[in-house]
């Protein structure tokens, strides 16, 4: 059987919610590499990261692509350390290695793309990445200039202010 025959037949290729968290122990040892989305379904950020997600599956057979109800799974999240939802844990080798929580990775924004996603679990090492993982695919190229541009920081006072400021009078 080919990898991707086996991929697709351990439910590598979409993106599929999970009943339990014996599920989840079953899928880490079928698979190497899982990306897992903690989710409520009362919370609107966690259906904004199911559709990243269900397009990441598609492209990436290599990785198994899940969610899970924290509200059906009290023993994992409280194990896993997940509070603030959604949070997305990378597993690899049956390790977790990496998390996204919330959308601080991911620009800070409700309105980041797929390949913002994508390029933030590349960096977890939870997928296969071609792009370039130096630079988040979402930043512009005048990010520096935000981030900082090096040079050096100035008085908020001019050299007027300076010799006003000094009341001798």
């Amino acid at each position: 059987m080919s990898p991707f025959q086996e991929w697709r037949a351990n439910g590598h290729g979409v993106y599929t919610e999970l009943a339990d968290e014996r599920e989840f122990f079953q899928a880490t040892k079928k698979s190497n590499k899982i990306v897992c989305h903690f989710f409520r379904v009362t919370t609107p950020r966690c259906q904004i990261v199911d559709k990243h997600l269900e397009i990441l599956a598609a492209q990436h057979l290599e990785t198994r692509f899940i969610k899970i109800n924290v509200e059906r799974s009290p023993f994992l999240a409280e194990r896993l350390h997940i509070v603030v939802l959604p949070t997305i844990a990378m597993v690899v080798d049956d390790k977790v290695g990496d998390y996204i929580v919330g959308f601080d990775d991911l620009g800070g924004t409700d309105n980041f793309s797929t390949a913002m996603m994508e390029w933030r679990l590349a960096h977890g090492k939870a997928i296969f990445y071609s792009g370039d993982l130096s630079m988040p695919p979402d930043m512009p190229k005048i990010a520096k200039s935000i981030l900082g541009s090096g040079k050096s920081s100035k008085n908020l006072r001019s050299k007027k202010d300076e010799s006003d400021g000094s009341e001798s009078d």
